[in-house]
């Protein structure tokens, strides 16, 4: 039995993602990171190799790896998760063994055999639920034979196997009390001291702390601890500061990501109570609920198979092996967290939560073992060549300091270092004091933030996207949604509103418009129409007791049929009941139909077909008239049938035919392993109706799609529909400009596409904009030959087929409300409404994030150039640095912490959807960029360079004491430095565009931490000079202050009419090392990232 199982799975898309090694990052041209010498040139994580991921992280300077490591996917602990699993499904296996072995010993019960453990006392049910999870666990057919099979284990626990559990408030808490609930104890997540710990670990605050404590001692030991202590205290005291408030930051970022990761786990599905199909959560399923499954679905429990038909599951979630296992009476047994791979039935659940195999594999793994995204890989790679830099800046400043001072050229705060007269305990503490601006230079220099500055976007971002109706499974997805330069979208839902009706119908030879009119049908047509409408279904009808309108349930497609059905008058539990199922194939997106075979009363066998109309008409041979005649299917008749479908599918209607046969009883398989394998027969069939559903265009969908179209993003419809239909929907959406763009390729049967070479598609894929009648497994093709071509290819799909393309795409989107569990899964981004208007969001908010993460490098990288700069020349040429440690770290402070929260929340604006995608490649520090940074940068260290060696003369302080005058000098220098980073930081915000103010007011963080820095500034100045070695500053100075910091913006203003190239500033280089392109593919690539922010 197993071996046909397998036979009848290997082709299917479902299995050949998950085993095929022609699949995914074994496709030529997928995995252009793995072959990069660049450890940090990762584009594509989501396929990269654990040794390509150990290989950056060796590759980084770090100063405090708990801290820059923690969103980055935990090797250690995803090697452990990973034994985990292996030892559960090794239990499983197991089991699995012991039963087999059990039913090979013995056929029947064994007299004698040891009753099952008796019930707990005072429960509300004649089991317990040790008993229970013993018969699930252990798959104890036997045991499930003595409680009378499955009808009696659902009566011990008083639900019925039809209508379901009454499911009220109290009979789910007693089934709770009694049982347990759908829940399984999550770790706790870090706490606030954790991170605090964390942000301890610096190895330059680390330096810091050790240096400020032997400061504080020497200190206090020469000046007394009411003077002595100011020096040691104020570092320690900012490093105390920069450690909370980092602290702070992380933990709230943690917060945002807990939620979305519960917000991930909370599946919604059907279950039956009171005779309805009710959707819920999956963590309010309980013990003795009947649910019903369909392909794709996530088993919600352990439980019993009640009924199915043709119902596979995929194990390999606990078992590991990737067989999908056939269910059925024999079988019945249903394990939690498996995956429903074909067709359909419904389930008692038996064990819930922690009492079920997957309940405790998911207790005992940690959830979230974090995952880094390209851009982070390339922010550590930036932030690493940074450090070297500044790291040699140190050093240079820290020989030069230690030389000039122990020659007498530097004259420190305890006077002139003279051999033998110096005593030792003051040459120790000035050291300690040109140490410690050394370490503060490296602490300003390596910019630890920068790569958290991704991670601090992406959480902003995910928050802000569930609101537009995005969950965000996969990090990385969300920033190369921003490098996404097509959208290949289904039609069905997302460009339209998944809102289906009837509104045409041709039975009988005749056209029905409006199609409700019953009475009008033959009473034979009408009367197998609505045997085949209630029988070969998936969906339900439940009339209220109460009366009342018929609640109908299903998929869009199916509730249409339904609901025209109940409009003809049928009686769907009647109909149901009045014949029982022998076989069923369900609906298949290869073949585009389903079917049932039904044995009458009579014993007559009737078998009914429903799919895609030009498909069944295919295979019908006769259709019934008016006058309830069979008449023949010539060649005349069978082209007015297709001619009425091609006016239907140019109407945009999706067109659905309904056709049945006869069958000898004699003929239908009664050994249950053969009826599994029967195939029902599809020849010779007799055409009942076709019908057209109307499902219209989703409003705004027009000009999402040229949004998209301005934006640089090709959107292109690849739809199961009928190709006149998907023409129609196109030319309405927006997709198609006219009918003149209406011819191949522009528009392409999924039929015609896949007999193409390899070579062809490659040539073809980028002009296609409508593929009709698609599979899944030509929606992968397109994908893998739009990626071929160098494009960024981002995916919807909601079905269980459509997986393999989810994982190829760059980015997968699955759908909330149709998507199934499988295609969420292998899916990056849900979009929750289903709507094509949120995957335009999506877009923008992917560009978003690197938009903000570029306007944070320039903010950054111009205090980095302008900090390092002015103290290394104030070093080599003074002997003393303008700009202490204690300034240094508050500047940091602004430099990353608070700076990222400024600049990396900035919510998208329209401007970001005028330009082109950003290529994949392209530099993260773009030629506008160095032009903006490098003038401020310049105009920085020009005027504090200029106050440094002029101040006491521009300022007028000759007549003053030198060390006052000093004072007083360096107090502007640091005040001005810090006030030209909050006027810059408004600059950061637009780096393309003259007005930096635009929406300022609108983004209240932003405003809200520009506000507190210029507060915190004026506290620092005016009270804390003790602790900063400042000195209060007149109005005066105050003034010049905030001239100097002012002037960036005329500056910023005036710079960026300055022109730039557009090649790279990098590229100018290798080209000069590198040989020209040899041919015009080469160049295409070498070319792919020279998109500048214009």
């Amino acid at each position: 039995m197993d071996d046909v199982n397998n036979d009848r799975f290997k082709g299917s898309p479902y299995r050949r993602h998950r085993n095929d090694v022609e699949f995914g990052n074994n496709m030529p041209g997928v995995s252009e990171g793995e072959a990069s010498s660049n450890p940090f040139d990762i584009s594509r994580t989501k396929d990269a190799s654990i040794d390509r991921l150990r290989r950056w992280r060796q590759a980084a300077l770090v100063l405090n790896a708990s801290r820059r490591f923690r969103y980055t996917l935990d090797l250690k602990k995803e090697e452990e998760k990973k034994q985990t699993i292996r030892k559960i499904r090794a239990h499983a296996q197991v089991i699995r063994a012991a039963l087999r072995f059990k039913e090979a010993g013995q056929k029947e019960k064994v007299p004698g055999m040891p009753p099952l453990p008796p019930p707990s006392a005072g429960g509300d049910y004649s089991i317990s639920q040790d008993q229970l999870a013993l018969i699930t666990r252990d798959h104890d057919f036997l045991a499930l034979e003595q409680f009378g099979g499955v009808k009696g284990l659902a009566n011990t626990l008083k639900t019925n196997v039809d209508k379901g559990i009454l499911g009220d408030d109290s009979d789910l808490l007693k089934r709770k009390n009694a049982f347990g609930s759908n829940t399984y104890p999550r770790k706790k997540g870090r706490s606030f001291w954790n991170f605090v710990w964390d942000a301890c670990q610096d190895t330059t605050l680390i330096i810091l702390i050790v240096a400020a404590a032997a400061s504080l001692g020497l200190g206090i030991k020469t000046e007394g601890i009411k003077e002595g202590w100011y020096d040691g205290g104020s570092i320690a005291l900012a490093v105390l500061i920069v450690i909370v408030v980092t602290a702070i930051s992380d933990y709230k970022q943690s917060l945002q990501f807990q939620n979305l990761n519960e917000e991930k786990d909370n599946i919604h599905l059907e279950v039956i109570r009171g005779g309805r199909r009710l959707l819920v959560s999956i963590f309010d399923i309980v013990v003795g609920d009947v649910v019903p499954l369909k392909i794709g679905d996530q088993v919600p429990a352990d439980g019993i198979l009640i009924s199915g038909y043709s119902l596979a599951i995929d194990e390999s979630s606990m078992t590991g092996e990737s067989e999908i296992v056939h269910k059925s009476s024999k079988a019945p047994f249903l394990m939690s967290g498996c995956k429903v791979a074909d067709g359909y039935g419904t389930m008692l659940v038996t064990s819930v939560g922690i009492n079920t195999e997957w309940g405790l594999l998911m207790a005992s793994i940690s959830e979230d073992t974090g995952e880094e995204t390209p851009l982070q890989v390339r922010l550590n790679g930036v932030a690493t060549l940074i450090g070297f830099v500044g790291l040699t800046v140190a050093v240079v400043v820290l020989i030069v300091l230690l030389i000039r001072y122990f020659t007498g050229h530097t004259e420190g705060s305890s006077g002139q270092f003279k051999a033998g007269k110096t005593k030792f305990s003051t040459a120790i503490d000035e050291v300690i004091k040109i140490f410690t601006i050394a370490v503060t230079i490296v602490v300003v220099a390596v910019p630890e933030g920068l790569p958290l500055a991704v991670t601090l976007t992406l959480a902003y971002s995910m928050r802000k996207m569930m609101t537009d109706k995005a969950l965000v499974r996969r990090l990385s997805a969300c920033e190369t949604m921003g490098s996404a330069t097509t959208i290949c979208s289904d039609k069905t839902g997302t460009l339209t509103l998944n809102l289906m009706t009837v509104v045409e119908a041709h039975v009988g030879g005749k056209k029905f418009e409006p199609p409700d009119i019953g009475s009008s049908f033959p009473p034979m047509v009408r009367s197998l129409l609505t045997e085949g409408i209630a029988q070969n279904t998936t969906g339900s009808v439940y009339m209220p007791e109460s009366g009342g309108n018929a609640e109908v349930s299903g998929s869009p497609t199916e509730k249409a049929i339904l609901q025209w059905g109940v409009n003809l008058g049928m009686n769907f539990d009647a109909i149901r009941a009045s014949s029982s199922i022998i076989h069923v194939f369900p609906f298949n997106s290869e073949k585009k139909r389903g079917g049932v075979a039904l044995k009458l009363p009579d014993n007559k066998v009737h078998i009914h077909w429903k799919g895609a109309a030009e498909m069944v008409l295919a295979s019908c041979t006769e259709y019934i008239d008016m006058d309830e005649h069979f008449v023949r299917m010539d060649e005349n008749k069978s082209a007015l049938f297709k001619k009425s479908i091609e006016d239907m599918a140019s109407g945009s209607l999706r067109c659905v035919a309904i056709a049945y046969r006869t069958y000898e009883m004699e003929k239908v398989p009664t050994d249950e392993e053969d009826l599994a394998r029967w195939e029902l027969p599809e020849n010779d069939l007799t055409l009942l109706a076709i019908v057209g559903l109307k499902d219209p265009c989703r409003e705004g969908v027009k000009d999402a799609v040229q949004l998209c179209t301005k934006a640089g993003v090709k959107v292109r419809m690849v739809t199961g529909d009928n190709l006149q239909t998907a023409k129609a929907i196109a030319l309405e959406c927006g997709i198609l400009g006219s009918d003149a763009d209406a011819t191949e390729p522009n528009l392409i049967e999924g039929k015609r596409f896949r007999g193409m070479s390899e070579d062809q598609r490659k040539q073809i894929a980028d002009k296609i904009s409508v593929m009709g009648r698609s599979s899944p497994n030509d929606k992968l093709l397109l994908v893998q030959a739009l990626r071929k071509e160098g494009h960024v290819v981002a995916v919807t799909g909601d079905g269980t087929n459509d997986a393999p393309a989810l994982h190829e795409a760059d980015i997968g989107l699955s759908m909330g409300i149709q998507g199934t569990e499988v295609a969420k899964e292998s899916s990056d981004i849900i979009i929750l409404d289903d709507n094509f208007a949120s995957v335009v969001k999506v877009v923008r908010w992917g560009r978003s994030v690197y938009a903000n993460i570029q306007k944070f490098i320039q903010f950054q990288l111009t205090v980095n150039v302008a900090a390092l700069t002015i103290n290394v020349v104030a070093a080599v040429s003074a002997g003393d640095v303008p700009l202490n440690a204690v300034q240094l770290l508050w500047v940091n402070l602004i430099m990353d912490t608070l700076g990222a929260l400024a600049l990396a929340t900035e919510p998208p604006t329209d401007h970001l959807m005028h330009r082109h995608p950003v290529g994949r490649r392209e530099p993260l520090i773009t030629n506008i960029m160095w032009r903006n940074l490098l003038i401020q940068a310049l105009y920085q260290v020009t005027v504090l360079l200029i106050l440094n060696f002029k101040g006491r003369s521009l300022l007028d302080l000759k007549l003053d004491n030198v060390a006052h005058a000093n004072k007083v000098k360096n107090t502007l220098i640091f005040n001005a430095f810090v006030l030209c980073q909050i006027f810059n930081e408004f600059n950061a915000r637009k780096p393309d565009e003259i007005n930096v103010f635009k929406g300022v007011t609108k983004n209240y963080l932003f405003m809200g931490i520009v506000g507190l820095t210029l507060v915190l500034q004026v506290i620092i100045i005016m009270f804390l000079g003790k602790f900063t070695s400042t000195v209060k500053l007149s109005w005066k100075l105050w003034l010049v202050s905030f001239a100097i910091g002012f002037m960036s913006w005329p500056l910023a203003m005036v710079g960026k009419l300055i022109p730039v190239p557009e090649m790279p500033f990098s590229e100018y280089f290798t080209n000069q090392l590198s040989c020209p392109p040899k041919n015009k593919d080469d160049e295409v690539q070498s070319t792919e990232g020279r998109m500048v922010m214009n």
